[in-house]
């Protein structure tokens, strides 16, 4: 495996989580308070209905064993920052955003391996290996959260370095990661050519899955138009750099990565026009009620 793999990407990792310290605060944690409903939803359809959903279209496809843990690797992994991006950008809530970003990079430290051990147990793809033990744990945890908080711990005690550095960062971190991420597919671009017609369908359903998801199911339990926004974006675009890690330094298969290389490319697209989409019912919905949607949303708030 190159050295671009095995040091580049981690190090793009941590620095996009680190940028993700950043912009939290111990605020962000206790603002899941105010609105407990909006969060407990996402975070059930995050953790419980997204793995079983993608558990039934991995059997559905009959993805060899290797890609179908991959697959559920990807349906584990929590959201990432870019999902505060579109929901700014189609008028979500983007402090809930921040705050379901903040809670699911603490939970899957934990479900992330439990739902891969699960998988492996399952699909048994390796010879050799039985997955995620303990160390391999420990590395994801270091993986996810120990940037996080130093981050977080930044900000706490140097604010204005803080500030000053979050946009550096931010734009440090997406150079990075099209650099090593451009370098392991020309890489491995055979392999990934090979098994992207498998891997396409496959990926575009379980994005749209995700995105509808997240928006429908709070919407029918009466969550606000905007919070349910959060959360469509949230839920639907997974932290597919997070997968793509794990999987080729951790458990070290590139072939575990490819689904979440796949839908690394495919959500960008996928997602933004599913803004489109529910920002023109949300508009079209504005105006049949005469404001009477956001004066819903104002009372559900107040309720919560």
């Amino acid at each position: 495996m190159s050295a671009l793999t095995t040091i580049g990407l981690p190090v793009a990792l941590g620095i996009i989580m680190f940028g993700l310290g950043l912009s939290l605060t111990l605020g962000d944690f206790a603002r899941v308070l105010k609105q407990p409903k909006a969060v407990i939803v996402a975070l059930l359809c995050q953790l419980v209905l997204l793995p079983a959903v993608c558990f039934g279209l991995v059997l559905a496809f009959q993805l060899p064993p290797i890609l179908a843990v991959g697959m559920m690797m990807l349906a584990a992994s929590p959201g990432g920052t870019t999902a505060n991006l579109y929901s700014h950008l189609f008028r979500g809530d983007v402090a809930l955003n921040i705050s379901l970003t903040a809670v699911n990079s603490v939970i899957a430290v934990v479900t992330l391996p439990l739902i891969t051990n699960l998988a492996i147990l399952y699909f048994n793809p390796f010879d050799d290996q039985l997955g995620l033990q303990w160390s391999k744990t420990l590395e994801v945890f270091a993986i996810v959260l120990l940037p996080v908080a130093l981050g977080m711990l930044v900000r706490r005690f140097w604010p204005a370095f803080a500030k000053a550095m979050d946009k550096p960062v931010r734009i440090a971190s997406v150079i990075i990661l099209v650099v090593v991420i451009g370098g392991a597919v020309a890489s491995n671009w055979t392999l990934l050519v090979e098994n992207f017609a498998a891997l396409a369908l496959i990926t575009i359903v379980f994005c749209l899955i995700s995105l509808g998801v997240g928006y429908t199911v709070p919407r029918l339990l009466r969550v606000g138009r905007r919070q349910a926004i959060a959360s469509s974006f949230e839920i639907g675009i997974h932290n597919a750099t997070l997968a793509i890690v794990i999987a080729q330094t951790v458990l070290g298969s590139v072939e575990l990565s490819l689904p979440a290389a796949v839908y690394g490319v495919l959500m960008f697209f996928i997602a933004f026009g599913f803004g489109f989409l529910i920002r023109e019912r949300t508009d079209a919905a504005d105006g049949s009620a005469g404001g009477g949607a956001d004066e819903t949303d104002a009372a559900e708030a107040a309720s919560r």
